[in-house]
């Protein structure tokens, strides 16, 4: 007999199963989302965060670098980086030629640079920095899948070629590489800050979260150099070393009164707004500071300096000069002409080997050596620039070194440290500390030179100046009175002195009645039709100083 089917029956029990299931589900539901929300709460909110939440980095402008006077040396503008994902890169996309247009780059080396970050699963590649916010705008408004913008800073130098020595420059991740950029980097460089932020798939930033660490911008650097002064002292240089055809120059310009660097200006120059035009790495040495030669005959003011200190000597001791040749040990010191008779004044004036070789090897051997150390030679100024070297200054027992010393060979000195030596003469027998650096007061100095000395020397050094005969006369200012010395010494080669290749130089002080600065002029190998230092460096020197007494309203000195 067949069983009777229930239909009531079977329906109560397909609701109890349903309900039953529901009730199984429901707890199911119940126990999962519990283990969510309860026993996985942290690895999935850190999973969560690492799809949304992203630290990035806030950058910090780096600080200014001005002149004494505030004006800018070299600034930071905003610029930006395009950076693409490869992985989510489409080379279909309708604008990627109007984007390889804006970048200046062919589209088909886009593409390969892109694959072949692809093919090795990057996520990330530089496509090209240092673009500007307008260039920029226009690549954002592109909404290309994948392209995306990075916000940063560059250096920007208003003065180009003019400062570029003294200044430096940075490299892209603008830290400083040259100059004083270099040496004062951690203090312009700030820090960057960084921030939680949200962001989307396709990387856009949605909302600020949290800011972990502010930035902090870089400190201002208050230079001594004076803007104006540099390019006066550079449009000079640029037009003597041209003239007369030479290798390269070096201009220093020292405030007397506080030894304050108004300039410092070399050539060959570059622009560091423009790097990639330069082969060389050697051009970028700030030569002032780097390169050493050998002085010449500025050194034999120090030799005279040394005879008036000694006291046996007057600026009006007569010494024989005849014949015009003088045998040291088994060499020849000789003049260019005979001058027979002349006074130490006279000897400095017309620069007589044979007169200042005389009167040194008459005093002790360490006189003139002691008097070169304390002025600075043989020691770098402390300024603190990279690179700066302290040249040579070694002791000498042969009478014929000793001799030649006194008319600046068998030493090496920079550009600097003859400007410095003469600041000596200009104040009074005091050495002040150099620097680059604007002053807020007036630094103390060291006494290393009589004053008396001091002072008789400065009238010694116009008459190299202002007398007839004398060896600095195309250094001559209308209306003021100038002390100067010139230098013309062979440079030195790989098989040593090289014949027709000098060094001219010509260091001077105005005005004498108030000394307020010094300049000193270096020309490397002059190849025009002069060579000596007061017809190469003097006539450089007279412009220089001539501006810069007119720039600084230094009245012209009483009596001239």
């Amino acid at each position: 007999m067949k069983p009777q089917f229930n239909k009531e029956t079977f329906i109560v029990w397909r609701f109890n199963f349903v309900v039953v299931l529901i009730c199984l589900i429901v707890i199911a539901l119940m126990i999962r989302l519990m283990e969510l929300a309860v026993f996985k709460k942290n690895f999935l909110q850190t999973e969560s965060n690492a799809r949304v939440l992203r630290v990035v980095t806030q950058p910090a402008f780096r600080g200014m670098i001005v002149d004494r006077v505030g004006y800018p040396l070299a600034i930071s503008a905003s610029v930006y980086s395009v950076w693409v994902n490869p992985q989510e890169f489409s080379n279909k996309d309708p604008n990627l030629l109007r984007f390889s247009k804006l970048l200046i780059v062919s589209k088909e080396n886009l593409l390969r640079i892109i694959m072949r970050a692809k093919t090795k699963q990057r996520e990330f590649v530089y496509i090209k920095r240092d673009l500007s916010p307008e260039l920029a705008k226009k690549i954002k408004l592109l909404k290309i899948s994948g392209v995306y913008l990075e916000a940063g800073s560059k250096r920007f130098y208003p003065e180009g070629e003019v400062a570029s020595h003294v200044i430096g420059f940075t490299n892209i991740d603008d830290q400083g590489q040259e100059g004083l950029e270099l040496q004062y980097n951690q203090w312009l460089a700030g820090k960057p800050g960084k921030k939680i932020v949200i962001k989307d798939r396709l990387g856009r930033v949605i909302d600020d979260v949290k800011t972990l660490q502010a930035n902090q911008p870089g400190h201002d650097l208050s230079l001594s150099i004076d803007h104006r002064v540099q390019y006066l002292a550079y449009r000079e240089l640029l037009s003597g070393v041209e003239e007369n055809k030479a290798a390269s120059g070096s201009v220093v310009v020292l405030d007397i009164k506080t030894g304050e660097i108004l300039a410092m200006v070399n050539l060959p120059s570059y622009n560091p707004n423009n790097r990639m035009q330069y082969a060389s790495p050697n051009i970028f040495r700030n030569r002032a500071v780097t390169d050493v030669f050998e002085p010449g005959s500025t050194i034999k003011s120090f030799s005279i300096a040394s005879g008036l200190d000694s006291k046996q000597y007057t600026a009006n001791t007569v010494i024989n000069t005849s014949p015009g040749w003088l045998m040291v040990g088994h060499h020849l010191v000789r003049d260019e002409h005979n001058k027979g008779p002349l006074t130490l004044t006279q000897i400095l004036q017309y620069s007589s080997n044979v007169g200042n070789t005389k009167m040194l090897l008459s005093l002790p051997p360490d006189e003139l050596w002691s008097l070169l150390h304390r002025v600075g030679f043989g020691e770098i100024t402390g300024i603190g620039f990279p690179g700066e070297r302290a040249g040579e200054l070694a002791h000498h027992t042969d009478v014929f070194e000793l001799a030649t010393l006194g008319f600046g060979y068998g030493l090496s000195v920079t550009a600097l440290q003859l400007a410095a030596a003469y600041s000596v003469f200009a104040d009074h027998g005091i050495k002040l500390p150099l620097s680059l650096i604007h002053l807020d007061s007036l630094p103390k100095g060291e006494r290393v030179l009589d004053q008396s000395v001091a002072d008789q020397m400065l009238k010694l050094l116009e008459s190299v100046v202002s007398e007839k005969g004398g060896t600095g006369r195309p250094a001559q200012i209308p209306g003021y009175r100038v002390a100067g010395k010139t230098g013309t010494s062979w440079m030195v080669g790989k098989n040593g002195y090289e014949k027709h290749h000098y060094v001219s130089s010509f260091v001077g002080i105005a005005p004498i009645s108030q000394p307020r600065f010094v300049v000193a002029v270096v020309i490397h190998d002059p190849q025009g039709k002069n060579y000596l230092g007061g017809y190469v460096s003097g006539p450089i020197f007279k412009k220089i100083m001539e501006g810069l007494l007119h720039q600084y309203n230094v009245p012209p000195d009483q009596s001239v």
